[in-house]
């Protein structure tokens, strides 16, 4: 297998885990706000009666805002890395 390839089969790894791990951390880190914010859990258990439907559908909103926007940054990120190692060894 020639450098190039491990180089790129460990950056896609890389991403891989980030993307994967970056996404749990903050659910735990938007749980604990959640809540320290409202003084109750957040509601991940939607058959629960106690869950109304506008606190569902805010825990929904506030989660896919957050981590959808920290996925995007992790894989930016990791992109813009890849041009500049690839236009470094080009140099």
């Amino acid at each position: 297998m020639s450098k190039d390839k491990k180089k790129d089969s460990s950056g896609h790894a890389t991403l891989t885990l980030a993307s994967i791990a970056v996404p749990l951390v903050l659910r735990k880190v938007l749980a604990v706000g959640w809540t320290r914010v409202f003084g109750k859990r957040p509601p991940i258990d939607l058959t629960d009666p106690k869950i109304t439907f506008p606190e569902a559908i805010g825990w929904a909103i506030v989660l896919a805002i957050v981590v959808e926007t920290a996925r995007f940054g992790v894989t930016r990120s990791a992109r813009q890395q890849a041009a500049l190692e690839a236009a470094a060894e080009s140099d």
